[in-house]
């Protein structure tokens, strides 16, 4: 199983209090490897009550790819002068020994990460602690017929960072490798609330009902010789369709929908066009069946 959180820097190492006796060695010298953010702030200040603990989880959660130092302005006034500090809370952020980005006032959280995410690429590195590294290597796990240590990798991912959406989906679609239907759709029906409407949670929605759609799916030759006899059933054709994709031919099962689709846009309360989207949505969005049966698709559509 691959190793996660092995360079993860001691969290007070991470946020620290500074003066402006410290700033050369905390912020100046840090920034020499390592991007710090500079918190100008004082207890009097309503809006620093806001900003200051949403930039400690934001740096926190980078794991290391970025510091923070928190200066209070009264105590601390001869670097706050020299940046013209002019209201407070003030931002600053250093690199290479050199102020490279800021801003001032109290921010909503996603403008705090984007900027905790730029100054963590800049230095190269990334805001999850190589958590993305991760899934991607698991994800090739699955490709490489390796899922249940794929399995074993999502579940570490986890544990590092409970709100890693594709990790837990990453999580369902290894079941589904290791054939655990069940398994995979408990693990999506248990989907934490902040993850509806994530792509890679719909993808592997997705992919559950057609593994359940492929329990049930017909033999291929019979299906394919109905529609042969009738090529007018439709609903022969739609089983054949499901066959074909169970059957790994997710090609071969679109094109076919398609044909449902071109005969009768409205047979079975549009379930071609459904089930289209059920492939599409399981497959990555640039796989050329899904553009190529998109497009398709859309000329149909608007024909």
């Amino acid at each position: 199983m691959l190793e996660l959180g092995g360079s993860k820097a001691p969290e007070a190492d991470l946020i620290k209090e500074g003066s402006d006796a410290t700033f050369m060695q905390d912020v100046v010298e840090a920034s020499k490897t390592t991007p710090v953010i500079v918190d100008f702030w004082a207890p009097w200040c309503g809006p620093c009550k806001t900003l200051g603990p949403a930039l400690e989880a934001a740096v926190t959660k980078a794991r290391g790819a970025v510091k923070m130092v928190k200066i209070d302005v009264d105590q601390n006034q001869v670097y706050a002068g020299q940046l013209q500090v002019q209201s407070i809370p003030t931002v600053y952020a250093f690199y290479k020994g050199q102020p490279v980005d800021g801003f001032q006032g109290a921010v909503p959280p996603s403008q705090i990460e984007a900027f905790v995410a730029k100054l963590a690429k800049m230095a190269g590195g990334s805001v999850d602690g190589g958590l993305s590294e991760a899934v991607e290597v698991a994800e090739q796990m699955i490709e490489d017929g390796q899922a249940q240590d794929a399995a074993d990798t999502f579940v570490a991912i986890l544990q590092e960072d409970g709100a890693n959406v594709a990790a837990y989906a990453g999580l369902i679609r290894a079941h589904l490798a290791l054939g655990d239907i069940d398994r995979a759709e408990a693990i999506l029906n248990a989907a934490p609330k902040e993850f509806d409407g994530a792509a890679e949670l719909d993808a592997a929605r997705a992919q559950v009902t057609l593994a359940r759609q492929s329990q049930n799916a017909g033999p291929i030759a019979e299906l394919k010789a109905a529609v042969d006899a009738d090529p007018s059933n439709l609903q022969a054709r739609f089983d054949y369709a499901v066959a074909l994709h169970a059957a790994g031919q997710t090609e071969d099962a679109v094109n076919e929908l398609l044909e449902i689709f071109r005969k009768d846009k409205e047979w079975n309360d549009g379930a071609a066009k459904t089930q289209l989207f059920q492939i599409f949505d399981a497959l990555k969005p640039n796989d050329p069946i899904v553009l190529n049966g998109r497009r398709k698709l859309s000329s149909m559509i608007f024909a």
